[in-house]
């Protein structure tokens, strides 16, 4: 357990972050879902709707640190190269 007021005060401060960083990452993670989804169903333009609204989704989790930059390079690569390989 946190000794010092400036420890205690960082162990505050950890958890507004976590918080703030969980629901991002959740987010993130709903909107690459999506794309997923809409691949599965076999529909091209749902999914290529879902990725142009995951594709910034994801920057900006890698631009708020929730997301380190090459995993959301590979994620918006991967899920892009999924789409266009659809019939």
């Amino acid at each position: 357990m946190a000794n010092t007021k400036s420890a205690k005060k960082m162990v505050r401060k950890i958890a507004r972050r976590t918080e703030v960083n969980t629901a991002r990452r959740s987010r993130v993670r709903t909107f690459v879902r999506k794309v997923e989804e809409a691949i599965a169903s076999g529909d091209k333009a749902a999914a290529t709707v879902a990725l142009k609204a995951a594709e910034p989704e994801v920057a900006r989790g890698v631009s708020k640190g929730v997301l380190h930059k090459n995993t959301g390079s590979r994620k918006v690569s991967r899920l892009a190269a999924r789409v266009k390989k659809m019939a």
